[in-house]
């Protein structure tokens, strides 16, 4: 191939042939010139060069400028040069020449360029290697294999390790669905030590039947491994008592002629209380005998350690004595509410405020003269001797009859909770099993039907009062120093039941949610949308219920319909690519042909954990061996039901059957 061939070539690539070089030196030094330092026209050509524009044989340069070029320069390749009518392209070849004091690189091969530009030479190779013509430039890059361990393990692969994203901090739910790495998540952990949420709380949402419960049992288990007490006030379907018995804990069965709850009952809120007298008359007196010792040896050096620890015991009793006294107030606060509660779900109306002072004081008078347990026949009994107490604040102005007429609806009310009526005798009778304060709990409601809300209610009410009233007893021993501190992991599951279960309700769940830090208790509401919590009969109660999800330190969110989206975001802000994934996983499974069967629903074991606007963490859960047994929830459906059924086969000789009538 000629040079004025290989200069002005019409291929638009521009492409030399292989083991070409670009122009000889003369050629070079004709066409730009032979000086490095020229600036380059709009037309790729050297200052003074001959320009594109020009007619043919009209010479365009300066005088001076040819009498320096005129020396060894091709009369053909000039002549070229100027009947060529437009020049597209400059022809660079690919050697480093410095231009304006910087060294650029100008390869071959690479994509059109301006004309009369250069590329700047990376200082390092990119993620596919060097740019350009025999740099290695790799087409595709595969990602390099990942292997996961511990601290331990992967320490002496540094610098080539690095820590996960997601928090290691709580107990093991999966892995994460983005990126393969562990979830460690829990309330009481991501609170206490992580400091990843100001509230020890988590509110759960979710279609059914897509392993709500079981997330908040795997919770619970690894809790009880961590020194945490799961307690479940009211199961009402029941989902958690394999669980708790195969925590070794308490299963507390209630229901019509399950068992009984005394509403009265302080618990051991007054073994409590003998205690902590007890161990202030101790502190006591050891401050009284070291009293006498510094007395005997008088103030010095020798006795000034010995004077302060007199006056710790004295403020340490003085302690233990107003925890004694907070224990019994709670106690009596506590059975005073239950019994205006019940009222209340039975008259569908609260008592009057005559009525609430009267309970108040036959509570206190019960107390005082009663030996053991009280019940609320004892309660009755009291309000109809009318003792002198009872009366001074029932108003009577000395009047037995006009005290009858103002407590006459309310022995109608007690009548009907000690003999019957619409709530039974579940709060008749002493408490059938006491609940323990050092081990797992569950109350086990589920034997009340739905169409029982008036009884549902109450029940939970009392449940809910008992378990909290074992928290504070808890709360106050370890503040006295006689027992070790103990936090406990309280579990609202069906709380859309519970809600709507009768009045005062939501008042009391909405206090929980407010108090639990303060109390040293971890809380776990479980829902299906924030429809149900939307759907309640005043608007004060539905504000409340939005509420419980605002101000829960986490928000765990299962496959949800997209009609939920903006009650959702309204309460916790949400991507669109976080909804999108919330949606998707409500998805209804696929139908396989070949087995007959239904696959496993696509949302089912799938958790999107959200702490306030921060992105949430997608996570499978994944039960292991030991678990899937306690977290069966269709134990009813593993047998055929053989209803209908002859127990014997019936002969296939329809001659010899005979029919009797």
């Amino acid at each position: 191939m000629s040079l004025i061939t290989r200069l002005f070539s019409s291929n638009s690539d521009n492409e030399l042939e292989p083991g070409e070089d670009a122009l000889p030196d003369g050629a070079v030094t004709a066409a730009h010139g032979g000086t490095t330092g020229e600036e380059l026209t709009g037309d790729g050509l050297p200052t003074g060069a001959v320009s594109s524009s020009a007619e043919p044989g009209t010479d365009t340069t300066t005088p001076s400028r040819q009498t320096e070029r005129g020396r060894g320069e091709a009369p053909a390749l000039v002549a070229a040069v100027a009947q060529r009518p437009t020049l597209t392209r400059e022809r660079i070849t690919p050697r480093t020449r410095r231009r304006e004091g910087k060294k650029v690189e100008i390869p071959h091969g690479g994509k059109k360029k301006s004309q009369g530009t250069a590329l700047r030479r990376p200082l390092r190779p990119s993620i596919r290697g060097w740019l350009g013509r025999g740099g290695g430039e790799a087409v595709n890059v595969t990602a390099a294999d990942e292997f996961r361990g511990t601290t331990v393990q992967v320490c002496g692969l540094y610098p080539f390790s690095v820590g996960t994203g997601t928090p290691m901090i709580g107990v093991p739910l999966g892995k994460n669905l983005s990126t393969g790495a562990s979830v460690c998540c829990d309330p009481i952990s991501w609170f206490q030590r992580a400091n990843l949420i100001s509230n020890p709380s988590m509110f759960v949402l979710g279609k059914p039947g897509l392993g709500k419960s079981s997330l908040t049992r795997r919770m619970a288990a690894g809790l009880a491994g961590y020194g945490t007490i799961p307690l479940v006030l009211g199961d009402l379907k029941p989902d958690y008592v394999d669980l708790i018995e195969a925590l070794d804990g308490q299963v507390i069965p209630l229901g019509r002629g399950r068992g009984y709850l005394n509403i009265l009952d302080p618990g051991e809120a007054s073994e409590a209380a003998q205690r902590l007298h007890d161990e202030a008359d101790r502190s006591l007196e050891r401050a009284d005998e070291l009293a006498h010792q510094v007395d005997a040896l008088g103030v010095s050096d020798d006795t000034a350690a010995m004077i302060a620890e007199v006056g710790r015991l004295r403020k340490h009793a003085a302690k233990v004595q107003r925890l004694a006294h907070q224990v019994l107030a709670d106690a009596h606060g506590r059975r005073h509410t239950m019994v205006a509660a019940l009222l209340t779900i039975l008259r569908s109306q609260p008592p009057s405020d005559r009525e609430e002072t009267i309970i108040d004081r036959a509570l206190k008078y019960l107390d005082e003269h009663h030996q053991g347990v009280p019940v609320l026949a004892d309660l009755l009994r009291v309000i109809q001797e009318a003792p002198d107490e009872v009366r001074q604040v029932a108003l009577d102005r000395g009047n037995i009859e006009k005290y009858k007429d103002v407590t006459e609806n309310l022995e109608a009310s007690l009548i009907g909770l000690t003999t019957g009526g619409r709530l039974g005798e579940v709060f008749s009778k002493q408490t059938t099993t006491p609940m323990r304060r050092d081990r797992p709990v569950v109350y086990d409601v589920s034997s009340i039907d739905d169409s029982e809300g008036d009884l549902q209610a109450a029940i939970l009410l009392a449940c809910w009062s008992a378990g909290f009233g074992t928290v504070n007893v808890a709360a106050a021993l370890a503040d006295a120093e006689l027992e070790p501190q103990r936090h406990y992991f309280v579990i609202l599951d069906e709380l859309w039941r519970a809600l709507r279960a009768g009045k005062g309700m939501v008042d009391r769940v909405d206090a929980l949610t407010r108090l639990n830090r303060a109390r040293g208790v971890g809380l776990a509401m479980i829902s299906h949308t924030m429809s149900d919590l939307l759907a309640l009969a005043s608007s004060e109660d539905q504000m409340k219920a939005k509420g419980f999800v605002e101000r829960s330190g986490m928000v765990i969110c299962g496959g949800l319909p997209g009609a939920e989206m903006p009650l959702l975001t309204s309460a916790v802000p949400m991507s669109i690519a976080e909804q999108g994934m919330l949606t998707s996983w409500q998805d209804p499974p696929a139908w396989d042909p070949v087995s007959g069967h239904e696959s496993e629903p696509p949302g089912r074991g799938r958790f999107l954990i959200k702490v306030g606007g921060r992105p949430g963490i997608p996570v499978r859960v994944e039960l292991t061996a030991a678990e899937k047994e306690v977290n069966d929830t269709n134990k009813l459906w593993h047998a055929t039901s053989r209803a209908g059924r002859a127990a014997e086969p019936l002969p296939t000789d329809p001659v010899n059957v005979e029919i009797l009538p």
